[in-house]
């Protein structure tokens, strides 16, 4: 665990909601989510963060689009994404973008950078899987150093080269916080080390305790490195309702059908009714009243020396009510819990 005080958040994939039997259309749920980053804020979350697809029913295809409204909408909230999907970014129009937010947002923007686990973006942007690895590094290097250098010289495979460029407008020195996005590839832990950015670990299914090696790593890594401490976050999936019961049961209707789509479209395993009640008691979903899932984070914040936690709460077609009471509810009431668990138990360094 780094010095930086624990941070909670809300990450949204910008998925449809519903209301009053309805689902709302896309341009009305982008509306949403600009509302529900402002109520994130008044309720006294620390972090809002939009992901980045491709896919129906999803409407955060625009992340630099939504950050400038959310800016332009909040005064205190840090605003970032959830996975900026790199590899199919140019590093370039990246930092145009994330500079232009954080000057609207007067210093709040933020960045996780990945690989995706989903690849729409490939055959949309006109890239081959194939270049996976690649399109990664040689982007990650060359836009660490456009936030890192005044005036960069570059060149790479992967787009046109840059001689003493400078670009505008300039991020604050040092560029904007910039986290790496891990699924569960020790290499890509390791690839964070080596460039001295903070981790955040995507845990949706099964113990989150298994990545506790992933942690050990990347904090041997550090060392190695000669970089210093960085921080630690945890993106999960979850709901928030005034009882364990009521949480479980709308939480299983709406996740139970996405899963199962999922399933069917990657190979795993179909959901049931016991493996979803085993995920919500030991695994990765944070579903229940806020003191089960306060005491959760505060479990895993200590399992993992976690510096930040990051509550994926939208799900396709999930009432909008549902989502405004999680919002309030992790706001005003598990946020504190946490920080007061933490306090009474703190985590090891």
């Amino acid at each position: 665990m780094s010095e930086t005080p624990f941070e909670l958040g809300l990450n949204s994939f910008g998925e449809i909601a519903s209301s009053g039997g309805r689902d709302l259309s896309d341009a009305e749920t982008v509306r949403l989510l600009v509302a529900e980053a402002r109520l994130a804020e008044q309720v006294g979350l620390d972090v809002f963060s939009v992901g980045e697809h491709y896919r129906p029913g999803h409407n955060d295809s625009a992340p630099p689009v939504l950050l400038g409204a959310m800016a332009a909408a909040t005064e205190r909230i840090a605003l970032g994404t959830t996975v900026t999907v790199l590899s199919t970014n140019d590093p370039v129009r990246l930092y145009h973008e994330f500079s232009t937010v954080d000057a609207i947002s007067d210093g709040r923007a933020r960045l996780v950078l990945g690989r995706a686990s989903a690849i729409e973006s490939f055959p949309l942007f006109g890239y081959d899987l194939a270049d996976y690895e690649q399109l990664f590094e040689e982007k990650l290097e060359l836009f660490l150093r456009l936030q890192r250098e005044h005036r960069v010289t570059w060149s790479g495979t992967v787009r046109a080269p840059l001689i003493d460029q400078v670009l505008h407008p300039q991020m604050r020195p040092g560029g904007i916080p910039t986290w790496i996005g891990v699924g569960g590839s020790p290499n890509s832990v390791v690839r964070a080390a080596r460039h001295g950015l903070p981790l955040m670990l995507a845990i949706i299914g099964g113990r989150p305790q298994r990545f506790v090696g992933h942690v050990d790593l990347f904090y041997r890594a550090l060392e190695q490195f000669g970089q210093p401490p960085q921080p630690v976050g945890m993106h999960s999936l979850g709901l928030v309702a005034e009882t364990d019961d009521e949480a479980v049961e709308t939480w299983w209707r709406y996740w139970e059908p996405v899963v199962t789509g999922l399933a069917n479209e990657r190979g795993f395993y179909a959901p049931d009714r016991d493996r979803y009640e085993h995920e919500v008691r030991d695994g990765a979903l944070f579903v229940g009243s806020p003191e089960t899932v306060a005491e959760k984070i505060a479990l895993m914040a200590r399992a993992l020396r976690l510096d930040r936690f990051d509550l994926k709460y939208d799900i396709m077609h999930l009432p909008r009510d549902a989502r405004a009471r999680t919002i309030e509810l992790f706001g005003r009431e598990v946020a504190p819990r946490v920080r007061e668990l933490l306090v009474r138990r703190p985590i090891a360094a």
